[in-house]
């Protein structure tokens, strides 16, 4: 058995939409994109510390897939956190049979997702870590497939915008097993489901 974790950023009014960049997910008209970037170094360093050091397989939805592989095979492997995210096997929850997954060791999840992600937790193997993608931890969160909570929140108020909290959460009990702060005040909590 292995376990699920996301790595979530999020404002401190609860949206997780678009942290790095405007062209991320502007979606709905949200015009907030980058908000997490005054910030971006030291909170990295802390997600390396903290979330990035043990192996793990990485599931990703689709437009996160995209955003990633555009991005993650172009930087060199002398970097710790490239070689992890290089050569992870990453699974990409997608509907779409025919758009390429080029990214070395890509997988397509499909079909029944839930069935799918719940088999893949019944497998030996690393721990299966989510990264952004909304609407996959919805999924996740609906079906109570998450272990653990790696949550960045930053000391910002957005308003509108996609939370990771919606309202498709469903009640539960998680417990705090570790915190820090960086200096410029985002806090990291990491949360686990109470058994």
């Amino acid at each position: 058995m292995r376990e699920l974790a996301i790595l979530t950023f999020q404002s401190l009014d609860g949206v997780m939409q678009s942290p790095t960049s405007p062209e991320e997910d502007p979606s709905n008209g949200f015009a907030q994109g980058g908000w997490a970037r005054p910030y971006w170094t030291e909170v990295m360093e802390q997600v390396v510390e903290e979330a990035m050091v043990e192996p793990y397989d990485i599931l990703l939805g689709r437009t996160t897939y995209d955003m990633f592989a555009a991005s993650w095979p172009n930087r060199t492997d002398d970097n710790p956190t490239s070689r992890m995210m290089n050569s992870a096997k990453k699974l990409c929850v997608t509907s779409s049979l025919t758009n390429k997954i080029e990214w070395n060791n890509s997988e397509r999840v499909t079909g029944d997702v839930v069935a799918r992600i719940s088999e893949l937790k019944t497998q030996d193997g690393p721990l299966l870590q989510v990264h952004g993608s909304h609407g996959l931890i919805q999924t996740l969160l609906a079906h109570d497939l998450i272990d653990e909570f790696r949550l960045w929140t930053f000391p910002v108020l957005l308003g509108p915008g996609k939370r990771l909290f919606g309202d498709g959460a469903t009640p539960d009990n998680i417990k705090l097993v570790k915190t820090r702060s960086t200096p410029h005040g985002v806090i990291m909590a990491i949360y686990r489901r109470c058994e």
